[in-house]
Order: structure tokens, then C-alpha cells, then sequence
């Protein structure tokens, strides 16, 4: 299992935000600095997130994220405002290893174009859940869409990775929502990255209980209440 630490980019910085609330952030300052720390505690992928992108459709921190990939010299994966085959090229060609689609995967002719030009490893799609329903636009619309469906939609074309975020836990350090991971992995088969409200060992322990393929940590290392150096040492793969 792999343990992918968030950077949250907002206006340049890195932040959290309390259940994807643009009115509920916390700045934790420089992006590089952050994502040097935790290379130096033996994370050795990161997981990068536009939020700002994420409401308007185009990325808008790219310098911070051109900044993380030059001077930290760390794999990196970005999601947020993704919206065209060229944004993704480009995106890929400042040496990011894999990107994240989310509102735009709802455009399945869209997915399938992608994965068919960049190939499945570098293709991530991100299902942001809500009630288990999926949630688009930087967590401001809800859908009417199934979870589990429309991962098998997404299978059928290909693709092998999944970040399932369950928005009511994001930014809470309220626990992983195990059962609906656990649903997801053994609906599908995919490579499931847990996402979402870790607050502890125990919510690491659980995914890697699950089998899912990764964890992201967020708030729950920005706060101390995880280890991140201790947790990849026991962890990770």
C-alpha cells in the first residue's frame, strides 16, 4: 500500500479545507517547503490537489506545482480543474507522473480518449461521494450517479486506478469511510486509494485491511495526529 501525502494548493499556498468548504481553510504556508518535509520523513509520492482549479476548469497553480516537481524532486500526482486531452499532456510534460480527472470522467467518451492517448498509469479518476453519490465542480454539485455504477463504467474503459473521497469525511479526522471503500474494492477489483477523513494509525491500518492500493493523509499529519515518517516504516509496500 502507498501512503501519498496531500498538498491542497490554494492561491499559491497550501492549505486544508474542512469538508471541502472553500470558506473553511487553513494555510499551512509554502507548498515546496511542505512537500520537502515530507520527503525528508520518506514519502516518496505526492498527492497534489488545484483546488482552485477544481472550481474554475483550468489549473491555476501550476507554478507551485512546477516548483514541488523541480526543487523537491518527488513523484507527484495533481487533480483539480483537468478538462481537456492537451491540458493533460501538458500537465504530464512538466514531469507530473499521473494526473487526476474528476467532473470531467463524467464525460466517459472523454475517459476513454485519455486513457486510449496517455495509457491507464497515467490516468487516475477520482470519485468524490457524497450519500453514494458522486459529487462534481470542487465538491459544489451533487449528481445523481452511484458510486459503485459508474466505477464500473470506468472499468470497462480501462481504467485501473481509483481515489474514492467521501466528502463528509474530508478535513474532519472523523475516520475513513471503511465500509463504502471496502464496497468499492470489492465491487470493482480496481486499485482503490482510500481518501478522506484519516485521523489515526487505526484509519491506515484499516485500508491496508481492505486492500486498498494507497491512503492519502492529509489534515490528520498537517495536525500531528499521525506520524507520517513512523507510518510509511510500518505501512507502506
Amino acid at each position: 500500500m502507498k501512503i501519498f501525502p496531500a498538498i491542497d494548493l490554494h492561491e499559491g499556498k497550501a492549505v486544508r479545507l474542512y469538508k471541502g468548504d472553500y470558506n473553511l481553510v487553513t494555510t499551512y504556508g509554502n507548498p515546496v517547503e511542505m512537500a520537502k518535509k515530507f520527503k525528508d520523513m520518506g514519502a516518496t509520492f505526492l498527492h497534489l490537489v488545484d483546488l482552485d482549479g477544481a472550481k474554475e476548469g483550468k489549473s491555476l497553480n501550476l507554478d507551485a506545482v512546477k516548483a514541488i516537481i523541480n526543487e523537491v524532486q518527488i513523484n507527484c500526482e495533481l487533480g483539480g480543474g483537468i478538462r481537456s486531452l492537451n491540458q493533460i499532456e501538458e500537465l504530464l510534460n512538466i514531469g507530473l507522473k499521473r494526473v487526476i480527472l474528476g467532473s470531467i470522467a463524467l464525460n466517459l467518451d472523454f475517459v476513454k480518449e485519455a486513457i486510449l492517448k496517455f495509457g491507464s498509469d497515467k490516468i487516475v479518476i477520482g470519485i468524490d461521494c457524497k450519500n453514494k453519490m458522486v459529487a462534481t465542480h470542487g465538491w459544489l454539485k451533487d449528481t445523481n450517479i452511484d458510486y459503485i455504477e459508474f466505477a464500473l463504467k470506468l472499468k470497462a474503459l480501462g481504467v485501473k486506478t481509483i481515489i474514492f473521497t467521501d466528502i463528509s469525511k474530508d478535513g474532519t479526522l472523523e475516520g475513513i469511510n471503511v465500509s463504502q471503500t471496502k464496497d468499492l474494492i470489492d465491487a470493482t477489483g480496481l486499485d482503490i486509494v482510500a481518501s478522506g477523513g484519516a485521523k489515526s494509525e487505526a484509519d491506515v491500518k484499516n485500508a491496508k485491511d481492505i486492500h486498498a492500493s494507497g491512503i492519502i493523509l492529509g489534515k490528520s499529519i498537517y495536525s500531528g495526529e499521525i506520524n507520517l515518517e513512523d507510518i510509511i516504516k510500518k505501512y507502506e509496500d
